[in-house]
C-alpha cells in the first residue's frame, strides 16, 4: 500500500478546472493507496466559507468524500493559499486538517509541510500572513455579503502575487535545508515541501528533504511508498 500525494493544484488558477483531478481521485482505491495526502493550495485561493464557495471547491469536497467512503485516511496540510479550513465545515471532508502530519509508508517516516512560512528572513510575508490568517481576519471575512467574497478572494491573489516569496526568483535552500535539519533531528527520516512548485531533494545528516513538483505543472500525482507511476 502507498501514499498519494498532490501538492499545489491550484485550481480554479494554474490548475484550471477541477474536473482532471476529480477523475484521479476517483481512481484512487484500496489496497493500492492507503492514505492521500493533499499538500496544500489544492485551489489557487480557498476561503473555507460558504459565501466563498465555487464549483471547484464543491466538486472536490464530493471527490473527498468518495475516497474516504473506500477507506482511504486523507489529510489535509493547510498552504499559503488556504484560510480558515481548521473548523469550517469543510474540515468533514477530511481525517486530519492542519499545519503539518507525520506518517510512516513502506520504511521512512515522514513529516509534511507546506513550506511557506520556513524562511525567517522574508519578513513581508510573514507579516501579512499574520495580518490575514487570525481570528479577527476569519470574523470578517465571515460577515462579507456574496458580492463582496468574491471581491476579497480576487483582493487576496492580487496581495499574494505581489508578496516577497523569495522563490519566485530563486529557491532558499538555505532556510530549507537549515529547516529541515531542525525537523528531521525530531526523528523524521524524509521532509516533504510543496511550496515551492519545483522538484529538489537533499540528502543531510539526520536524512532527506524533498520538494514536492506542483500538480498545476505536472498534472499527476505523487506516489510514496511504491515506484509504479499512476
Amino acid at each position: 500500500m502507498a501514499v498519494a500525494v498532490i501538492a499545489d493544484a491550484h485550481l480554479g488558477g494554474p490548475g484550471g478546472a477541477a474536473g482532471p483531478l476529480v477523475e484521479q481521485l476517483d481512481s484512487l482505491a484500496v489496497p493500492r493507496c492507503e492514505r492521500l495526502l493533499l499538500l496544500g493550495d489544492l485551489f489557487h485561493v480557498w476561503v473555507a466559507l460558504p459565501s466563498f464557495e465555487t464549483s471547484e471547491v464543491r466538486q472536490v469536497a464530493e471527490a473527498l468524500d468518495r475516497v474516504r467512503a473506500k477507506g482511504i485516511h486523507v489529510d489535509y496540510v493547510e498552504g499559503n493559499r488556504d484560510f480558515f479550513v481548521v473548523g469550517s465545515r469543510y474540515e468533514s471532508h477530511f481525517d486530519f486538517v492542519g499545519n503539518e502530519v507525520a506518517f510512516k509508508t513502506g520504511d521512512k517516516r515522514f513529516l509534511a509541510v507546506h513550506g511557506d512560512g520556513l524562511d525567517n528572513l522574508d519578513y513581508q510575508y510573514r507579516f501579512w500572513r499574520f495580518l490575514s490568517k487570525n481570528r479577527m481576519s476569519r470574523l470578517a471575512a465571515r460577515a462579507l455579503p456574496a458580492v463582496l467574497a468574491r471581491w476579497f478572494v480576487y483582493g487576496t491573489e492580487s496581495r499574494l502575487a505581489r508578496t516577497n516569496f523569495k522563490h519566485k526568483t530563486e529557491i532558499p535552500e538555505q532556510a530549507i535545508t537549515t529547516y529541515g535539519d531542525r525537523r528531521l533531528a525530531e526523528g523524521h527520516e524524509v521532509l516533504l515541501l510543496g511550496h515551492f512548485h519545483e522538484p529538489q531533494r537533499w540528502t543531510r545528516e539526520a536524512g532527506e528533504v524533498w520538494l514536492l513538483d506542483a500538480w498545476f505543472r505536472t498534472r499527476e500525482i505523487e506516489w510514496l511508498g511504491e515506484r509504479r507511476e499512476v
